[in-house]
């Protein structure tokens, strides 16, 4: 049925809003996390253009003028912005290479922080940086520098899932409550429930 949407027309309805959404993630938002791992690491500026699009096309769902604060319309269509989008991949990518299933490459990437016997119980699944000081500036962008960085600083009752798919729901909370969780302040409507994040990504 119609709902009341403000910076909209009068009326639209949460079916053609939903239309538009899909269609927008379809031929944007899947181009943005193509490959998004690839760009961690990478300076603010450097991701800044992505974000710039995404941030056009969230107006585009609600019809709303360029310059209307984002951050509420991202939260009401559960999309995360680009640099948590980033985030959300590399650690998928860890926690495989860490639990499996994973490429032997990927795999060895990644070591897990050894833990005395006698403390095994009280493991907390973190990851071992590697040394850095034979290296150039460079490698700091390297997956197996960024990959135990970013996963060792995720709260320990996400680190410690056995479930990809576990991890995965209860990463997206952590994203959220990161990066969106705020009013929005505008009553917009949110198109799903609060468990489905809208994360397009090819995993």
């Amino acid at each position: 049925g119609p709902v009341s949407c403000p910076g909209l027309k009068p009326t639209c309805s949460v079916e053609l809003l939903e239309a538009t959404q899909l269609l927008v993630q379809s031929l944007v938002i899947s181009r943005l996390d193509y490959c998004n791992s690839l760009l961690a690491g990478l300076p603010l500026r450097a991701v800044r253009p992505l974000q710039l699009v995404q941030n056009a096309a969230a107006r585009l769902i609600f019809n709303l003028p360029k310059f209307t604060h984002v951050t509420p319309l991202l939260r009401s269509l559960h999309w995360f912005p680009i640099i948590a989008r980033i985030r959300f991949k590399t650690r998928t990518l860890a926690y495989k290479a860490k639990n499996g299933p994973a490429p032997p490459y990927l795999m060895a990437m990644v070591k897990s922080r050894a833990v005395p016997r006698a403390l095994r119980a009280l493991s907390t699944a973190r990851l071992e940086p590697p040394s850095l000081r034979t290296h150039g500036r460079q490698v700091s962008r390297l997956f197996s520098v960024l990959a135990p960085r970013w996963w060792n600083e995720l709260p320990l009752g996400v680190r410690t899932v056995e479930s990809l798919a576990v991890f995965k729901r209860r990463l997206k909370t952590h994203l959220f409550v990161m990066h969106l969780s705020m009013s929005t302040g505008l009553g917009l409507p949110a198109l799903y429930d609060a468990g489905h994040f809208g994360v397009s990504i090819p995993l």
